[in-house]
């Protein structure tokens, strides 16, 4: 992360601060005077929420083209690397397993913590009733209609108008993302048929949208430090101290799934499957991970994690050439772990209960943004923003988290790379030509 972006995350930080004490002020000052408490929500309907709808639907703008873009240019770049055979199938087959096994602890914990239960039954109602127009109607739908047919999968992800389906607004919002990811990915595989250079034109093409979506993130960031407080002081304030119990409960168990994934799952990885023991494998690399934590940029961190990869635990220089750049963009399981949990959570605090069925389309969803993230502080809302759409969830709830991102994005990315080191190592050795056993310490 730049000095100004890290300026910037402290700033947005410090916004969720002020709200959240500010809004808490109100509460306790409304006690004794409740015309203070009317006053301060119908200031918030007028002003606060306007200013935060205005960072939020800059978001919203984004979330179609940078994940069609995303995806396509993510499945078209593997008509150069499916040529590297045996070296990209394990590669590939473990950024998968690492972002599912990621996303599935950070789903368990939030239905053993169920941090959105704190919200009241009565603070649920409410906060329907000002956002939830859309997830209202598709409780009422699913509801009616509980069973879900092959016929329902087959129309969810391929409507008859894949152009209706993204931009309709009228109907319950559950599918409208579906599509345009299918849409992409069978873009993509259609473009590794073509000539190197027409896919490396269409990928160029692809790339450019990215780059220009992920500039429009940036402008919307710009406007968090104001728009934070605003959300946060304003949802503190209509909902009570519910709001911050639960939002509390999230980032403890958030940030404890993600170290437990990184020390305890990818330790296991180490044991099992490397030539490098679990303890000396962390020591070696705890500059590659302070590094990354504290510039919250797996690109940043990517100099650093070759340079440790190579020198410190000997690992091939064609292997760590392979796999740490193309891990700092796909293998994501921090980033797939905490799109999981926030949109479980939105669900739990608006009262939507999300079945077995759904989440593990969660998972499978949480990968593929996970991948289409753009490599930006903050580049994972839009990704969020379209997951809580999928599911029929009011979008405007990732405000609820936004200010606590701060902490949360430097220890995520701590896993992202954490994990590419790690899939690197097991790469190694699974290619048989890795260094011999004691030459990087075991423990």
């Amino acid at each position: 992360m730049a000095e100004s972006d890290a300026k910037l995350a402290n700033r947005i930080l410090l916004g969720l601060v002020v709200g959240a004490v500010a809004g808490a002020l109100t509460l306790v000052l409304g006690g004794p005077f409740p015309a203070l408490l009317e006053a301060a929500r119908g200031l918030s309907s007028q002003v606060f929420d306007p200013i935060g709808q205005i960072f939020l639907r800059m978001l919203f703008f984004v979330v179609m083209p940078l994940v069609f873009a995303s995806l396509a240019a993510g499945v078209a770049q593997l008509g150069e690397l499916t040529r590297l055979g045996p070296l990209a199938v394990r590669t590939f087959t473990l950024f998968f397993l690492n972002m599912s096994i990621a996303c599935v602890l950070g789903l368990a914990m939030m239905n053993a913590l169920h941090p959105g239960g704190a919200v009241e039954g009565e603070t649920k109602a409410r906060l329907l009733e000002e956002y939830g127009t859309a997830s209202g109607k598709l409780i009422e739908k699913q509801s009616a209609q509980p069973d879900m047919s092959f016929q329902t999968v087959v129309d969810m992800f391929m409507p008859r108008n894949l152009l209706g389906a993204i931009a309709g607004h009228d109907r319950a919002m559950l599918g409208e993302v579906l599509p345009l990811i299918l849409f992409a990915i069978l873009l993509g595989a259609a473009a590794l048929s073509l000539q190197t250079r027409r896919r490396e034109q269409l990928q160029s093409g692809l790339e450019l949208v990215s780059e220009l979506m992920t500039g429009i993130v940036r402008f919307a960031l710009l406007l968090a430090p104001i728009a934070v407080p605003a959300m946060i002081y304003s949802v503190v304030v209509k909902i009570g101290w519910d709001i911050l119990i639960a939002l509390g409960v999230f980032v403890f168990g958030c940030l404890a799934v993600m170290l437990l994934h990184l020390f305890g799952t990818m330790s296991l990885w180490l044991k099992l499957f490397s030539r490098h023991g679990p303890l000396q494998f962390w020591r070696t690399i705890r500059p590659v991970l302070v590094t990354a934590f504290s510039t919250s940029s797996s690109s940043a961190t990517l100099p650093a994690a070759l340079a440790s990869a190579r020198d410190d635990l000997g690992i091939r220089p064609t292997t760590a050439g392979f796999v740490l750049p193309l891990g700092t963009t796909m293998n994501m399981a921090g980033t797939a772990l905490y799109e999981g949990c926030v949109v479980l959570f939105v669900a739990q605090v608006f009262g939507i209960s999300l079945g077995v069925g759904e989440q593990v389309t969660l998972l499978l969803l949480a990968v593929l943004g996970a991948v289409a993230a753009a490599g930006i502080p903050g580049g994972s809302l839009p990704i969020i923003a379209g997951l809580l759409i999928t599911f029929g969830i009011p979008p405007e709830g990732i405000g609820i988290v936004l200010g606590a991102d701060r902490l949360l994005d430097m220890t995520r990315t701590m896993v992202n790379v954490g994990a590419d080191m790690v899939t690197t190592a097991v790469v190694d050795a699974l290619e048989g030509q890795g260094p011999a056993s004691g030459e990087s310490g075991n423990a």
